[in-house]
């Protein structure tokens, strides 16, 4: 419940807390699903506008309380209609989360840390290092944010229909902030999305994958960028410690419990890393067995100064697609939408002061990756 003085900030309360918190005050429940809608359905932030609340009660908020989102420092549009905005956090840190209008939808990528605190070569976050994690207050307030200004600068773009957990930081290493911005999401009187519509993605955290699917299995996606454990423990260290025997052991048992019956495989696709007909061959044989739980995002790699990474060339990618498909794999080979204003997948950095001096340890070692440094919540 972050805000800048002593009252509470009202986006960060789910449901359940604000009604008990209603109920401390001696107010009647319903009273906190009236300051729901106002909140998160109409993106009001003046309680005096709470026209069906009693002017005392009106008054007592104004003292207490306060709806206080993350305050927008910039606005970019891609030239495909993808807009960036950057998002001040405090103390020189900000974070960056990202709009895509599409024909059908339109989704917000969402961050959950300031920086990231794993360490994947090919992501540009994780090179800023990781200073801490966002807030419940925080993560809310990007899909407060993003709504009202959509109303305001973007009258005829598309309302936001899904949330993507995939902007900068390790979801389920803030695991209960994230979960619990993931059950205003879904609350019929906050912002009404379905279990389908609000993905959580992860590098990994076998933990915390099993307690989300006894908590709230919505829609998860896993950041998986290679078929073998040698070549994920080069691009997603986290896999040293979770294993893909483990990780994919524990998909297993969240495709039981996800709503639809399937789960995203995210694969960057990296020339002549990862991106090789052998590596489709590893990739049939990891995933095949789970065909009806499985679809495949191939993502094109987005570089970045210093990444010393290329692109798969289209021709690479259609190649590795047609061969999952073609081994009964359910796999889209996915266009980039942002990269002109670095909005794209593994390019949002934002500002970090850097707590874990990843960038110094890099630069004096040398090296364009560090050692895995996980923390779980």
């Amino acid at each position: 419940m972050q805000a800048t003085d002593e009252r509470v900030n009202l986006l960060g309360l789910t449901p359940s807390r604000l009604r008990a918190w209603f109920a401390e005050m001696g107010e009647k429940p319903f009273r906190a699903n009236q300051v729901l809608k106002w909140v998160h359905q109409r993106r009001v932030d003046d309680f005096d506008a709470m026209t069906d609340l009693a002017k005392s009660l009106r008054e007592k908020l104004k003292e207490i309380a306060c709806i206080q989102p993350p305050e927008v420092v910039l606005d970019q549009e891609s030239g495909d209609g993808t807009r960036k905005f950057l998002l001040d956090t405090g103390s020189g840190n900000s974070v960056e989360m990202v709009y895509i209008p599409e024909d059908d939808r339109a989704t917000l990528c969402i961050s959950s840390q300031v920086g990231c605190s794993l360490t994947c070569t090919f992501c540009s976050t994780g090179r800023q290092g990781f200073n801490r994690n966002l807030s419940t207050a925080e993560i809310i307030g990007q899909l407060w944010v993003a709504e009202r200004l959509i109303e305001q600068r973007l009258p005829t773009g598309k309302a936001i229909s899904n949330v993507v957990f995939m902007g900068m930081g390790e979801p389920l290493l803030n695991e209960q902030a994230v979960v619990d911005a993931a059950e205003l999401f879904l609350d019929d009187h906050g912002y009404g999305l379905s279990k389908r519509r609000v993905t959580i993605s992860t590098s990994g955290i076998v933990p915390a994958i099993d307690r989300l699917g006894e908590r709230l299995p919505i829609s998860l996606a896993i950041s998986l960028h290679a078929p073998n454990d040698e070549l994920r423990n080069e691009l997603v260290p986290i896999n040293e410690k979770y294993p893909l025997d483990v990780l994919m052991a524990a998909c297993d048992r969240y495709a039981k419990v996800v709503p639809h019956g399937a789960i995203l495989y995210e694969y960057v696709m990296i020339d002549g890393k990862n991106d090789t007909l052998e590596h489709a061959d590893e990739m049939v044989a990891l995933l095949g067995p789970r065909r009806e739980e499985v679809k495949v995002n191939l993502i094109p790699f987005n570089p970045f100064e210093g990444s010393g990474y290329e692109r798969s060339s289209r021709n690479r990618i259609m190649r590795f697609a047609k061969r999952l498909r073609d081994n009964g794999i359910n796999t889209v080979a996915r266009k980039t939408r942002g990269d002109d204003i670095d909005a794209a997948c593994g390019q949002l950095a934002g500002q970090v002061a850097d707590r874990s001096r990843r960038q110094d340890r890099l630069a004096r070692m040398g090296l364009d990756r560090g050692v895995v440094e996980v923390t779980e919540s």
